[in-house]
């Protein structure tokens, strides 16, 4: 069974109770929910979210838009997905993160799609334009990386299969259009919302995709001059927080 897991939770420091800012009037994770629904190849959609008291609107946000949800470690993101493909049966996945409203399904297929290759263990994508895919994991190299880990703390995840020599590793070439590094779409700041607003806010109640985003910036290019400079920051933050800890 393939599916999404939504990784979302409430606390964040930086921009507090970011899932549930409202934006056209809807909340940031429903927009991503929303985006997702629109892959043609996944079996299930799953948000993945904690057993803190406060994480449990989210739980009733999953329910209230037709999807599965499943509370886990608050820390361990990778066993919060193992427990989560274990109830449900999941053999691969595309991992979708709440910051991230314009996660591309047309790209999550694409990762779906190489999947039928069984020796792959870990697709990611390292052109693509900041928040339109994360990665695709196989639940075998998943179970692998929770044994080999000597810690809780897996928010940067993904060293545990780019920097052990463990897995075998797929970059998925995505079309040209799409490797865009002038271009932010993850939700960390508060210029990152205004970004968001602002694409919302043009197109409406329209549906629209990243192609339609990106042509739509190359018309507007101080777009995404509202929001790239926090990149620089996210960046720092993230290599900060990028610890690798095996047994």
């Amino acid at each position: 069974m393939k599916a999404i897991l939504i990784t979302v939770r409430t606390g964040s420091t930086r921009l507090p109770n970011k899932a549930l800012l409202s934006i056209n009037g809807k909340t940031t994770i429903e927009h991503l929910i929303d985006r997702v629904k629109g892959s043609e190849l996944a079996d299930e959609i799953i948000l993945c979210t904690t057993t803190l008291p406060e994480d449990d609107v989210l739980c009733r946000i999953a329910i209230k838009n037709g999807i599965k949800y499943y509370k886990g470690s608050v820390e361990d993101k990778l066993e919060r997905w193992n427990g989560a493909c274990r109830e449900y049966g999941v053999e691969f996945f595309v991992t979708a993160d709440g910051d991230d409203l314009f996660c591309e399904p047309q790209i999550i297929d694409m990762a779906f799609e190489k999947s039928s290759d069984k020796s792959i263990d870990f697709i990611k994508c390292d052109e693509i334009v900041c928040g339109a895919f994360t990665y695709g994991i196989r639940y075998e190299a998943l179970k692998k990386a929770c044994k080999m880990k000597d810690t809780a703390e897996t928010e940067m995840m993904w060293v545990y299969f780019t920097d052990t020599g463990e897995f075998n590793i797929h970059n998925l070439d995505v079309p040209k259009i799409f490797k865009r590094s002038d271009i932010r779409m993850t939700l960390d700041y508060e210029e990152d919302l205004m970004f968001f607003k602002n694409v919302f806010s043009h197109f409406g109640l329209l549906d629209f995709n990243l192609v339609d985003i990106i042509d739509y910036i190359n018309k507007k290019p101080e777009v995404a001059k509202i929001n790239i400079e926090m990149e620089k920051a996210w960046s720092e933050n993230q290599k900060n927080k990028t610890t690798l800890k095996v047994k």
